[in-house]
């Protein structure tokens, strides 16, 4: 297959799946938006924050949330021991589905994925909806049940998928596969009668040391909240609401991108080789597509963060009223934005580092990951103890930003040697700068005189004002950054034609 057709596929991986997934999370949105108006902050503080990191360790470490943490005042956080046994079985059961998730991500099945997750996220948000309104004095009970439920349906929903599929030898899609009946995917005994094959176990724990620092890096501000008691289970709920809502962007478009251009980063080009040594149409087109892409997340994090500063704290307001709209919530969401500028940035340039690392250089990366997650906790403590919850979102900012350093690095040495300088996307016109800084300005005079206190009309017009100076940016940036307009064209409307031709 050659380089055009993977960047075919890849776009057709990234938009196929998009405007379903979005409809979902939309209906997600406003039941969790509905679900939050009986809830107090301290009980979901407890659910999204502490309860989740026993779900990481409950193969293992389950015991320690009951045994050496805290145990929260059962007349504000009732059933917390029954509910953290709870959430260690759903993850006991998500565990079971996870062969064939990986399954589902190797062999491209998008909308199995999409659909199969969303289903089971509606049906929690819906389950949790009915219990907080019909029976909201079991507590913990509500979504330590809810969690169970979802990942059942989770797994069924994969399940069945895939025994359909692996029943059927007409399928073409079953001809591909590495498997040939479910049962493949179950432990059994190798055919040598060894035990443990240890090239995979060593390969496995290459895979678990990974995960391990990138848990500790994504969710290492909760272990500090956890285990440091920085801040009550009241704010505990809030940062974790506005930063679920800050990171919705993140997960509907920038997950995907990263995820389908990973692959076709990592089928173009050769691990080991420099660049200068490989097929130089493969090299060019992996080069213009970097570009292209970083210069799509620049755009798209830069908007976010201009807008956001402005609208945080109207968008907190609807979707969680004074709860979330009061105190530390707004100044916590414009914190965000600019922390999404930088998701943005580092997702493209760790999807193609990681493509195109040789293996000595994962493993050097890996060592300074180490180091990261130990500055990140560090800092993080400093950070917090010195601005309270925005500490976390400024560490990490500078978590992600030592990221991005050394992402640019590698990419800067890969193509040094060759004509191509991918990094010419992360460079903006000064036209379009322009745009930005004025429409800044002008959304940050209208939240001043517009919102938040003087009613709906007011707040319409702020909106309106935004939507006005959101039409002048994307105008501009139309009009001056042609070449990517070009690859958005090319690619998505081709993957489009052939969505409806297959």
């Amino acid at each position: 297959m050659g380089s055009q057709e993977l960047l075919g596929q890849a776009a057709r991986l990234a938009s196929s799946g998009l405007l379903m997934q979005v409809l979902f999370r939309l209906i997600t949105f406003v039941l969790n938006a509905f679900i939050l108006r009986f809830l107090s902050k301290e009980i979901v503080g407890v659910v999204n924050v502490r309860v989740p990191l026993g779900v990481f360790w409950s193969l293992f470490l389950g015991w320690v949330w009951l045994q050496l943490l805290e145990v929260p005042d059962p007349d504000v956080i009732p059933h917390y021991r029954t509910g953290v046994v709870l959430f260690g079985l759903s993850a006991v059961v998500e565990l079971l589905g996870e062969p064939f998730w990986v399954l589902a991500q190797a062999h491209m099945f998008i909308k199995l994925k999409v659909i199969t997750e969303s289903l089971s996220v509606i049906l929690k948000s819906v389950l949790t909806a009915f219990l907080v309104l019909w029976v909201p004095h079991w507590g913990l009970y509500i979504f330590s049940l809810a969690q169970l439920f979802y990942t059942i349906v989770l797994v069924l929903c994969y399940v069945i998928y895939f025994t359909k599929l692996l029943g059927s030898p007409e399928s073409t899609k079953q001809q591909t596969l590495p498997v040939s009946r479910i049962t493949d995917l179950l432990p059994g005994i190798i055919r040598s009668g060894a035990f443990v094959n240890w090239k995979e176990a060593k390969l496995t724990w290459s895979f678990f040391k990974q995960s391990f620092l990138k848990q500790i890096l994504t969710e290492g501000e909760r272990y500090v909240m956890t285990f440091l008691n920085i801040l009550n289970f009241g704010d505990q709920g809030v940062y974790d609401i506005v930063n679920n809502l800050g990171s919705l962007v993140a997960r509907l478009i920038f997950q995907p991108i990263e995820e389908s251009f990973y692959i076709f980063f990592a089928k173009v080009l050769e691990r080991e080789k420099h660049a200068t040594l490989q097929k130089q149409e493969d090299v060019a087109v992996a080069a213009a597509v970097l570009e292209s892409l970083l210069k799509l997340a620049l755009l798209a994090g830069l908007t976010i963060t201009v807008f956001g500063f402005a609208y945080s704290q109207l968008a907190l307001d609807i979707y969680g009223g004074a709860m979330l709209s009061s105190g530390s919530g707004p100044v916590l969401l414009r914190s965000y934005c600019l922390y999404v500028l930088l998701l943005a940035i580092n997702g493209v340039t760790e999807c193609f580092t990681f493509a195109a690392m040789s293996k000595e250089e994962v493993d050097r990366y890996n060592v300074m990951m180490l180091g990261l997650s130990s500055s990140f906790l560090v800092v993080s403590c400093i950070l917090t103890r010195w601005c309270g919850s925005v500490g976390f979102i400024l560490a990490n900012c500078f978590n992600m930003g030592i990221r991005i350093t050394q992402s640019l690095f590698f990419i800067h040495r890969y193509y040094q040697e060759s004509p191509y300088r991918p990094l010419a996307g992360l460079y903006l016109s000064p036209v379009l700068l322009g745009a930005f800084v004025l429409s800044g300005g002008i959304t940050g005079v209208s939240e001043v005189l517009l919102c938040c206190e003087r009613g709906w009309p007011a707040r319409l017009a702020h909106v309106g004002v935004g939507a006005f100076c959101l039409g002048m940016t994307l105008g501009t940036a139309c009009l001056t950054e042609t070449k990517l307009v070009h690859f958005l064209r090319t690619q998505l409307g081709m993957s489009r034609l052939t969505d409806k031709t297959t």
